[in-house]
């Protein structure tokens, strides 16, 4: 995993950013959401920076292509360069089934670590049918489970069983994070002086 730290939560001038990656149906949105207020960071959802036709795409059920998802990559690096640019430690979603996926987000950018969010088919199915208000259907979380290539050991990656509560999951992710950043801790709050 990296060492870089958040100027503000260690000393050091390197932010953090975290891809919270899974496949869709993983909790990524409910615990990059609740991670990011429990350290007072920034926080994206990636799904929003999809092209308009790629949420066309995945409403009608059509997976994308590696092509497809190429512009929506190159949209989460901006991101993550800006928060870079800016010093600020940030937390975004991102499927990031592939590794090619993950080496095009971590390009040059030794800031970036990834949050695996793993579970059993059954599992993330049960908790699709139960979502309402997303674009992604059902039918293609088969896609997403043949694309997923599981982060591998030489990735900087931390693993949480997505089988807890959104609460122990978030717990189970700040204590590893802790073990490889003695000192992190929360920055301070928008606004906050």
């Amino acid at each position: 995993m990296s060492s870089a730290v958040n100027e503000e939560t260690a000393g050091t001038t390197s932010p953090i950013v975290l891809i919270v990656m899974g496949v869709s149906g993983s909790g990524k949105t409910t615990v990059a959401a609740m991670l990011a207020g429990r350290l007072h960071w920034s926080f994206q959802e990636g799904d929003a920076l999809h092209p308009q036709a790629n949420v066309d795409k995945m409403h009608h059920g059509i997976p994308l292509t590696d092509d497809d998802r190429l512009p929506w990559l190159d949209s989460i690096a901006a991101l993550i360069d800006r928060w870079n640019a800016e010093g600020v430690s940030g937390i975004i979603t991102c499927s990031a089934l592939k590794r090619a996926y993950r080496e095009r987000l971590r390009a040059g950018r030794s800031d970036v670590e990834l949050i695996y969010l793993r579970g059993a088919r059954e599992l993330v199915s049960a908790r699709i049918t139960q979502r309402m208000g997303h674009f992604m259907p059902t039918s293609l979380l088969a896609s997403q489970f043949a694309t997923l290539e599981e982060p591998g050991d030489d990735e900087p990656v931390v693993t949480v069983d997505i089988g807890g509560s959104p609460d122990q999951i978030v717990e189970a992710i700040l204590t590893a994070l802790q073990r490889e950043h003695h000192e992190l801790r929360p920055q301070s709050a928008p606004g906050a002086e």
